[in-house]
């Protein structure tokens, strides 16, 4: 028994699972996003990118593995990598044949998947941000970059996060607080203006993304229900009321420890799915989560089983894969993708932020033995953890 104790049983078959698998290509968001792209042409970029975040949570396949509390998968199966096209895909193709050869970060493909990629490579030539990108460097600096001095193959071939979005505000709002917000300015805008003709194309986007993210949840809640119909009792109970939960959050604000938790990683994830970013980070989850902790705890919800719906939270988060370049591997290695979790610190008035959550995110963390989620602690918290 280690310090901070064992994983649960049913925790750690999912983890040897998850940590089991090869890691795959996915082809599905690359398809889709070009089937997006091919027929928004005409529209701005910021529709462009909701019609393709809406096309992908609608028709991406999505499963439930078995013991699991927390929902949600990246791409077709654990680990594997979707291919983002309108960031880049020529090293995507060049590479192919060389994935499952290389010396660390091996992805399998298929040689159906890698006939998609080629099929779909022709439509993206001169449209991706890496095309874009590289357009608009000054003369020597392109030169630099193609005699290899300078590498930017993180920022033009990916979208970089390196942010800790507003969890706390979907939490307390949902996003029907969201969808409000962004009607009451819709509705005032002056479209005979061209600066609200522009806004105007950002609050469409908005809303055309919430209805899909609140359609993805509720492809969750279907299958839930559907797998509990033959589940054994406990099993059945627990599908049951995972599809309560994706009916609920993240459209509308949690109230449980479990809701919230499940709307941070729907949030969390969707933001992957759409961004291919690295360094997405959940915050300081102890200290907006704490309140739901606080009210599942009075209510019943024992130690142990918070840790278990914590040690679900961070199995998700290293399901989640990314695919680089090779030349960007090499530098690189080990798939990272810097997903941290802030704990303790100080409150706004300079006080010890510590609180009994702060532990249990630091116990669950532990026991799982993952690169990831990273924690970072504030260094002057008057209790240590």
């Amino acid at each position: 028994m280690s310090y901070f104790g064992e994983l649960h049983p049913r925790t750690a078959a999912i983890r040897k699972r998850i940590m089991g698998t090869q890691p795959a290509v996915c082809t599905q968001r690359a398809v889709y996003t070009t089937q997006a792209y091919r027929a928004h042409e005409q529209d701005q970029v910021v529709l462009k990118r909701a019609y393709m975040v809406d096309a992908v949570l609608r028709n991406m396949s999505i499963f439930i593995d078995p013991d699991e509390l927390i929902v949600g998968n990246h791409a077709s199966a654990n680990r594997a990598a979707p291919i983002f096209p309108e960031y880049a895909i020529d090293w995507v193709v060049a590479e192919l044949d060389e994935f499952e050869k290389r010396d660390g970060d091996r992805f399998t493909i298929t040689e159906e998947n890698k006939q998609i990629l080629r099929d779909i490579y022709p439509y993206w030539k001169g449209r991706t941000l890496k095309d874009k990108g590289y357009a608009a460097f000054p003369a020597d600096s392109r030169l630099l970059y193609d005699l290899g001095i300078i590498k930017t193959e993180g920022n033009i071939t990916s979208g970089d996060a390196h942010v800790a979005v507003s969890y706390s505000r979907i939490l307390s709002e949902g996003i029907e607080g969201v969808r409000a917000q962004t009607l009451a300015a819709q509705n005032i805008l002056n479209l005979a203006e061209f600066a609200d003709l522009k806004k105007s194309y950002f609050y469409r986007a908005i809303l055309i993304v919430l209805d899909a993210v609140e359609a993805f949840a509720n492809r969750f809640a279907d299958l839930a229900e559907e797998q509990a119909k033959t589940a054994s009792v406990q099993r059945a109970e627990e599908l049951l009321e995972i599809a309560r939960i994706c009916r609920k959050v993240p459209r509308y604000p949690a109230e449980t420890f479990h809701e919230a938790l499940q709307s941070v990683w729907l949030i969390h994830l969707i933001l992957q799915i759409e961004s291919n970013g690295h360094s997405l980070s959940y915050g300081r989850l102890d200290q907006f989560c704490y309140p739901y902790y606080l009210k599942s705890k009075a209510e019943g919800m024992a130690e142990e089983a918070a840790l278990e719906l914590l040690e679900n939270l961070w199995l998700k988060t290293i399901s989640i894969n990314k695919i680089r370049s090779w030349s960007h591997t090499r530098f690189s290695a080990g798939s990272p993708l810097y997903q941290n979790v802030t704990i303790g610190g100080q409150t706004a008035d300079g006080k010890d932020a510590v609180n009994e959550l702060s532990y249990l995110i630091l116990k669950s963390v532990a026991r799982c033995h993952l690169p990831q989620p990273s924690d970072r602690k504030h260094p002057r918290s008057d209790r240590r953890i």
